[in-house]
């Protein structure tokens, strides 16, 4: 029966030349080579090497068996290797990067759908901003993400749009609320809006920005801040106003400002999220998995793609 030892020490012999090399080199007497080898040959029928002096040359069999053999070795060894990382599914960490205000669509739930599958995993959602996460991607801290798309640099990436969401103006006001917001009227209001930190790439901000190219403005920020339920908790209270996806509105306005309500952009303006991960790379169960329940997660409570 031909067995995947034998054609490790068939290789070994093959590139070494010799049945002393292969020995040293796999940590075996020779003896025992010669033994795995002679094995290999009676299951073939077929000769495979042949002594001069004090090593062995490869017959022309031996040459054609050797890119199977080594095939062979390689779809073994990646048999071994996806068993492991499935050993690894199991018990340890899975790592997967969201856009900051996700949260407010599939954070918790998709943490319980994780455990309800793996109770025994360790779960981690890494992010604030999408251009964080990007980086992340691109230093190989993350393996997969899901990602606000206006800011991403698809170089190296495969993106993968899965849905999207409509930005809306958000008003305590209602007579700011009874006709879509145009350019102008944005480009006069008073905001307040999330994501200080990363104002130059936020996505939200960057869609706003080519709305208002043509009034020669950039969105007037009366007041910047870190975290949406801030932002709506300050237009609850009549302090300004804010844009925000409508997604993350209807999560909070009930909770934080139950007499704000919204209304569109006029053109209507979407945050489309994607599927995010290096070009040509094989993903592990683990970001499949979170890729899949992420997905129908965002899909739920957004205009699927």
């Amino acid at each position: 029966m031909l067995s995947l030892h034998q054609l490790r020490c068939f290789l070994s012999v093959y590139e070494h030349g010799s049945l002393t090399a292969a020995a040293d080199e796999l940590g075996y007497a020779q003896p025992s080579i010669s033994e795995q080898v002679r094995g290999l040959e009676k299951t073939l029928g077929v000769q495979l090497f042949r002594r001069v002096g004090r090593g062995v040359v490869p017959t022309t069999v031996a040459d054609t068996l050797r890119p199977h053999a080594e095939r062979t070795i390689a779809a073994a060894e990646e048999t071994l290797q996806a068993a492991r990382q499935v050993r690894r599914f199991e018990t340890g960490t899975i790592r997967f990067g969201m856009f900051g205000v996700a949260r407010l669509y599939a954070g918790a739930g998709l943490v319980a759908d994780v455990l309800a599958r793996h109770p025994g995993v360790r779960v981690e959602l890494v992010g604030q901003n999408s251009s964080e996460v990007q980086e992340d991607l691109r230093r190989g801290r993350l393996e997969a993400a899901m990602i606000a798309t206006p800011y991403v640099d698809s170089a190296g990436m495969q993106v993968t749009p899965v849905a999207r969401d409509e930005l809306v103006y958000v008003s305590a006001d209602p007579e700011k609320l009874t006709s879509p917001v145009t350019a102008k009227r944005l480009s006069e209001a008073s905001l307040v809006m999330p994501d200080t930190t990363f104002r130059a790439d936020d996505s939200v901000r960057l869609l706003l920005r080519q709305m208002l190219h043509e009034t020669g403005r950039n969105p007037q920020t009366r007041i910047e801040v870190e975290d949406p339920e801030i932002a709506v908790e300050l237009v609850g209270m009549g302090l300004a106003d804010s844009v925000l996806p409508k997604g993350a509105a209807q999560q909070l306005l009930p909770r934080l400002a139950p007499h704000a309500g919204w209304v569109s952009l006029r053109p209507r303006l979407y945050d489309t999220f994607a599927v995010v991960h290096r070009a040509g790379a094989t993903l592990s169960p683990a970001a499949q998995l979170m890729i899949e329940l992420a997905t129908k997660r965002i899909q739920a409570v957004s205009d699927p793609l």
